[in-house]
């Protein structure tokens, strides 16, 4: 298993290196150059780096992220299984709301992080999308931490987020790997850590990976939204003449105009940064996130030398109803040879 400490070399070395969107679902919706050999000499303004984006996955890079004071509130539900609490903790400045499974018996456990897909703020409570999931996983033997997403439920408020592609997402995720690893609980093995992201969240999944490789030791992505934030755009927001649309072309261009912008917010662009190894599962007959935007991710992963197996599941569509039951025991396979 890797150690703790690949993260933090991954973020010293980022000077050094170069969204998920919504979904239509309800569940969810240069190399440094080498120094001079006998004189020094003065660069020259081209020679000068653009600076980076604060909207960007290098700016994300870059970041001094935090996740830190997780907290258990009230007991939501008790079973024999386990028992699951409200609970918050800090990231990136921000207090997020969430809620922990954590199971019966003698600890520690393996934890994962679960990232849910897109379900409108205005209507999202604690712990909706991955309900089964949640249940699921905490009866074999992991704690859960499913967690809000900064502007849902009782997490604070982000009002640039949306215009930022919902990267703050991403942020809560780091931020909920780091709150559980400095919690000091005695049931959370800190050494065991995994992700599972579903829609929305899977794109949320990508975006880990690039930017904080090391800080998890293996991911799963269900139905994954397209790592080319346009495209999600494209097929989400536009065709609905959400106004979300001309705010974001305004503060960012579009592909045609600005497409560095569009590079630099793709995880498909930094994706030889990756260290884990990546699970996906897509169905073939999935019209709310094509299956073809998957496969181009695969193939990307593929040429980079990474850890990707994709599993596809043939007449199955967005919501993984009729064969989640084999999806989750592929799952929990998954995360039985990684985190065990």
């Amino acid at each position: 298993m890797r150690t703790r400490g690949t993260f933090c070399v991954a973020a010293a070395l980022a000077l050094s290196a170069a969204v998920g969107c919504t979904t239509g679902d309800t569940e969810d919706r240069a190399r440094p150059s080498s120094p001079a050999a006998s004189t020094p000499r003065t660069a020259s303004p081209t020679a000068t780096r653009a600076p980076v984006n604060p909207v960007s996955i290098p700016a994300m890079i870059q970041r001094d992220h935090t996740g830190s004071g997780l907290e258990l509130g009230r007991v939501l539900t008790r079973t024999s299984a386990y028992t699951s609490y409200e609970v918050t903790f800090e990231s990136d400045g921000l207090t997020i709301s969430g809620l922990m499974n954590i199971p019966s018996g003698k600890g520690p456990f393996p934890a994962l992080v679960l990232a849910h897909g897109y379900i409108g703020p205005e209507i999202y409570t604690t712990g909706r999308g991955l309900t089964r999931e949640q249940d699921l996983l905490a009866r074999n033997g992991y704690v859960v931490l499913h967690i809000d997403y900064r502007n849902h439920a009782r997490s604070d408020k982000d009002p640039d987020n949306d215009v930022g592609l919902r990267l703050g997402y991403t942020e809560d995720v780091i931020g909920a790997a780091m709150a559980l690893r400095s919690s000091g609980r005695p049931e959370i093995d800190t050494d065991r850590l995994g992700l599972l992201g579903r829609s929305m969240g899977g794109g949320v999944v990508y975006n880990t990976l690039v930017v904080a490789p090391g800080l998890f030791d293996a991911a799963v992505a269900y139905a994954p939204v397209s790592a080319r934030p346009e495209e999600n755009i494209d097929q989400f927001q536009r065709p609905e003449g959400d106004p979300l649309v001309a705010e974001i072309e305004s503060a960012h261009g579009t592909p045609e105009t600005n497409p560095r912008f569009w590079r630099e917010v793709s995880p498909l662009t930094y994706v030889d940064r990756v260290t884990e190894p990546l699970l996906i599962h897509h169905g073939t007959t999935d019209t709310t996130c094509p299956i073809r935007w998957t496969h181009r991710t695969v193939t990307a992963f593929e040429k980079a030398g990474k850890d990707v197996e994709l599993h596809t599941y043939r007449g199955e569509g967005h919501t993984f109803y009729s064969q989640w039951e084999r999806s989750m025991d592929t799952t929990m396979a998954f995360f039985e040879r990684n985190l065990r």
